[in-house]
């Protein structure tokens, strides 16, 4: 896929945890480990609005885009 999760990098940057990430914004860990790992099929654009609340950033910090070799 050619879709990125840099959100391991944005909490690191934030110096916060997992797992107080997702208390903070209402999902479980398990969840939330899903769209760190790039297994997630689809995010909810409520739920990438809370992560960006959360972590003061925008939703270009977290999803990135790269072209894959075909």
């Amino acid at each position: 896929m050619a879709i990125y999760v840099n959100l391991d990098l944005m909490l690191e940057k934030r110096q916060m945890k997992s797992n107080e990430l997702a208390e903070k914004i209402g999902i479980t860990t398990a969840n939330l480990s899903i769209l760190k790992t790039g297994k997630a099929k689809a995010v909810r654009f409520s739920t990438l609005e809370a992560i960006c609340r959360e972590l003061d950033c925008q939703p270009g910090d977290i999803l990135e885009y790269r072209e894959e070799d075909l």
